[in-house]
């Protein structure tokens, strides 16, 4: 275990009281390897220069159930751009690697907190036999390791259920969240053409209770692809009556689908490393989400390597990270079951009505690791005008505080040592849902420097580029990867010729990944300042949203002739607001009870997240000559940044009305 010891104002490093997973991992490479790695920027330097080797050799560290042949673990001679297969011998199963026997299994595994926080435990005995029943009922109807079940969930016990029961199978599971609005989950969900499909009757949020009812008929009555709908009674409004649902014919209660059976036996399904675990989505930025296929073997492989080297953490930790299912911080954080960790979850509200209800649940729950949006530790600081949060609901087990999202500001950095979490190392982690983890963060034997991510993680090769693709120190520039690692998406769904694929990430600098960030490597600590987005994806809170999700909902206003969307920098906030412009229809005025109409439509077709800050009139939206909406442009300027009119525009003089909006301060 570690504690923080204050150096300086600026700089912390972690006090190391015993062996570390990384200290063990630099052992048992130097024994295979015959080499003499002593810090982890040596460490760092093999894991990249020598990928393939460090990858093979954290697959037998870490101890991952498999068979099959680990010695290939990668063709070498492959361009990260040509998205090389990861250990064509090897076969394993997810599920069986995070339910595998570690110590007592009567250990709690899940911690659910409800919205008057009371709790519900569930053991590692109990897990792994609710997770048996369903997958043998879910076997029984038919699921294969060819099918996607997917889940409209909150952050609850039921669907790590569901998603193990599905990956046990050996098939593949996508998740939306209860905010998304049944286009949000559509565009999502009839991509992947799920056979099962597991839902709620109803949630709350802010302690008010919402019916599901009509966005669950809504939902199924546009996926002709599922067989089942799974129903789970989530709260109790009153005895649910299936004879009331429009998709009654498809639809059970969960009980009924698992039945009384005593039958908790568990076959996994061991599949090839490269087979799909799990289909995330892109923000829609461009139009409908992309869909990226992650595999059972990367995604296993890059979690465990996260939380067990770059988090130090093992079966004593507890971990609370606030997030919902349809973020990828979900998937991330239920694989520390593999190292036999406790989950503590929550779907409620963060903030309101209770203020304090997080830092209540830390204190209670006694978790070792945090982890939630920046933006939450920013409204922590606003709340404790005492700095005594941590005294006030006895927060002294936290040892390590994640942060992502969004960069964590220096200053909020200094607030969580001295009155949030003393003591805790910070860790400030950035990443994304293309890779299913991060590409930089924490590691205990390297100080925390406040505004930074500590170290680029192993086996990423990261660097910043200016447009000419030279390396950078000391200087912004644009992040990219130059080597292959496990946990890149297999492919795209609908992009046989990978288009998509090879478009996201290596247009830019061809046989490079460009990730879509803006950074700075420091010369002197090697960490890494997250400067945000350098795409036109929105970025509220530390959530990225598609712009395109906001046009499908104010296309349907005939009062609105055309709009344009982006976010522009809060003055001293790492945050953004949300400005939508729109261009009215002939006869049309945008007044009162039209921004009301735009904001309710967008909020519940999509999700509150979604609505703007700001609804402004404009005369013209500027558009390149092949019809593509310039967003980027617009963007830079109401962020105060210079932008040439260029050849590409069809209406270039149409940027000059937005100058007016640019961010002061």
């Amino acid at each position: 275990m570690v504690s923080f010891n204050e150096e300086s104002t600026s700089f912390y490093k972690p006090n190391l009281t015993g062996d570390t997973a990384e200290e063990k991992l630099r052992k048992f490479i130097n024994d295979r390897q015959k080499l003499k790695i002593s810090s982890y920027d040596e460490l760092h330097e093999h894991s990249c220069e020598h990928y393939a080797k460090f990858w093979r050799d954290f697959l037998e560290f870490s101890e991952i159930i498999y068979e099959g042949d680990a010695n290939q673990a990668v063709d070498e001679s492959a361009n990260i751009s040509e998205i090389p297969k990861w250990f064509p011998g090897v076969k394993l199963n997810y599920a069986e690697n995070l339910l595998k026997e570690i110590g007592d299994n009567t250990k709690i595994a899940i911690t659910a907190y409800d919205e008057n926080l009371m709790t519900t435990d569930k053991t590692r005995k109990e897990l792994r036999e609710d997770v048996g029943r369903l997958a043998n009922a879910l076997r029984q109807s038919g699921v294969t390791k060819d099918d996607v079940v997917c889940g409209f969930m909150p952050n609850s016990y039921e669907t790590i259920v569901a998603a193990l029961a599905t990956a046990a199978l050996g098939a593949a599971w996508s998740s939306a969240s209860l905010d998304f609005g049944p286009s949000g989950v559509l565009d999502r969900f009839k991509q992947v053409k799920p056979k099962v499909m597991f839902t709620v009757n109803a949630t709350t949020y802010k302690q008010k209770l919402f019916d599901l009812r009509e966005k669950i008929d809504e939902i199924v009555g546009e996926l002709p692809s599922v067989e089942k709908v799974i129903l789970i009674n989530n709260k109790t409004i009153s005895p649910i009556k299936i004879v009331e649902y429009k998709c009654r014919d498809r639809l059970i209660l969960y009980e009924d689908f698992v039945g009384n059976s005593a039958e908790t036996g568990l076959t996994f399904e061991r599949i090839p490393f490269g087979h799909p675990l799990f289909v995330m989505f892109s923000s829609g930025t461009t139009g409908v989400p992309k869909a990226m296929v992650h595999t059972v073997g990367g995604t296993l492989l890059k979690h465990i390597e996260e939380h067990q080297i770059q988090n130090d953490a093992n079966d004593e930790d507890s971990m609370f990270f606030y997030t919902t299912c349809g973020w990828m911080m979900w998937n991330w954080t239920i694989s520390l079951l593999a190292l036999g960790g406790r989950l503590i979850l929550y779907d409620e509200s963060p903030l309101e009505p209770d203020h304090y209800v997080m830092p209540k649940i830390i204190g209670h729950s006694k978790a070792t690791i945090i982890g939630m949006g920046a933006q939450l530790y920013d409204r922590f600081e606003k709340i404790d005008p005492k700095k005594n949060l941590c005294k006030q609901f006895d927060l002294q087990a936290v040892r390590l505080v994640l942060s992502t999202g969004s960069p964590l500001k220096e200053a909020i950095f200094e607030y969580i040592n001295a009155c949030l979490a003393p003591g805790a190392v910070i860790g400030s982690i950035s990443g994304g849902t293309d890779i299913i983890g991060c590409f930089m963060g924490t590691t205990l034997s390297k100080r925390v420097v406040p505004g930074q991510c500590t170290a680029p993680f192993l086996g990423m090769d990261v660097k910043a580029f200016n447009l000419k693709g030279e390396s950078l120190l000391d200087e912004q520039g644009e992040l990219v990867c130059l080597k292959p690692f496990p946990s890149m998406p297999s492919h795209f769904l609908n992009d046989k010729d990978k288009s998509k694929y090879l478009k996201a990430y290596f247009e830019r600098f061809p046989g490079v990944w460009a990730h879509g960030d803006y950074c700075i490597i420091d010369s002197q600590s090697g960490g890494i300042t997250m400067l945000g987005r350098s795409d036109a994806t929105l970025n509220r809170g530390g959530v990225r949203m598609g712009t395109a999700e906001i046009y499908n909902v104010v296309d349907t206003f005939v009062e609105i002739a055309d709009c344009i969307v982006v976010g522009r920098q809060i003055p001293n906030e790492k945050d953004e607001e949300i400005l939508l412009f729109v261009k009215l229809s002939d006869g049309a005025a945008l007044d009162d009870h039209l921004r009301t109409s735009i904001c309710k439509a967008i909020r519940e077709r999509q999700s509150p997240r979604h609505v703007p800050n700001k609804i402004i009139p404009i005369t013209d939206i500027p558009y390149t000559n092949s019809g593509k909406k310039v967003e980027i442009a617009v963007k830079q300027i109401v962020n105060g940044f210079p932008v040439e009119k260029a050849s590409s525009l069809r209406n270039p003089d149409s940027l000059d009305l937005y100058a007016q909006f640019r961010v002061k301060g």
